[in-house]
């Protein structure tokens, strides 16, 4: 297995001895216009603290709890508009793939392609993610143990593809919540660079019947204990009017409440860089 310390997305690079990272946005491209404003919102934040920060915003929520629930504007017009947020914006943006075929379109317009948990062991689209040279962002899923994922990361490093974050997002289900190990961070750490996601960490998968529930109030309680588990990066969605978001509402972020966060996180990941 070869252990990967380091991975650079355009001028951002995440690992071992690096900045604490961010990836943040809302769940799901809503309109070109609420796109474009939660960039920029994120980005003053992050800016402001010196943290290095990804953009992301799904073009396409394909594992919804409900049929009816909304998916986004697709493959095409999301990837416009996402193209409009790294060109406009100016920073790196970063979309789930769901099927191989999408890989060589997503690759030409994302910096960073992410890999969601149910789909994290499809051989044919991880090949093909890693084919495209972008960095490959694989959440775990919860049936996967840390272990486990050493296999998914050598199908993307034997594609050609050392660019490559793992992200923790719950062990498994109890209690109808996801439960979260924090000895999965320095677990996976022994392979790739880590993010953790405290948002969907957050999650009570089908808890509203036709959609996921959530407890968002505990989101700040894990992101720090993450970071104080030598997280490398951060994933959260974020959002302005989270109650009226049109998917996940139970679990982002609302934007106000950013900036403390990532200043306690930061000052955390400095602590632990000293200790390391």
């Amino acid at each position: 297995m070869c252990i990967l310390r380091k991975v650079k997305i355009d001028s951002i690079v995440i690992g071992q001895g690096c900045p604490l990272a961010v990836i943040a946005g809302p769940c799901v491209i809503e309109s070109e216009a609420h796109t474009l404003r939660m960039a920029s919102l994120i980005r003053n934040v992050c800016s402001k603290l010196e943290v290095p920060f990804i953009f992301k915003a799904s073009y396409d929520k394909a594992n919804r709890t409900s049929l009816d629930s909304f998916r986004g504007p697709g493959l095409e017009e999301g990837l416009k508009i996402l193209a409009r947020v790294r060109d406009e914006v100016e920073v790196p943006i970063l979309s789930d793939i769901h099927q191989p075929w999408q890989a060589e379109i997503a690759g030409k317009v994302l910096d960073v392609i992410q890999i969601p948990a149910f789909l994290c062991r499809q051989t044919d689209l991880l090949v093909a993610a890693a084919q495209t040279g972008k960095c490959i962002n694989v959440k775990k899923g919860q049936f996967m143990s840390p272990e486990e994922m050493a296999n998914v990361a050598n199908k993307l490093i034997s594609g050609g593809n050392d660019q490559v974050l793992l992200t923790e997002r719950g062990t498994f289900f109890g209690y109808h919540r996801l439960v979260n190990d924090m000895t999965s961070i320095p677990r996976m750490q022994k392979m790739t660079p880590v993010v953790f996601d405290a948002t969907h960490s957050c999650q009570l998968p089908g808890g509203q019947g036709t959609q996921s529930g959530g407890q968002r109030e505990y989101v700040e309680v894990l992101a720090c204990a993450a970071v104080a588990a030598g997280a490398d990066a951060l994933f959260l969605e974020v959002h302005d009017d989270p109650d009226n978001a049109k998917s996940d509402p139970a679990t982002m972020l609302p934007i106000e409440r950013l900036e403390d966060l990532l200043r306690t996180c930061k000052a955390i990941h400095q602590v632990v860089a000293r200790r390391l």
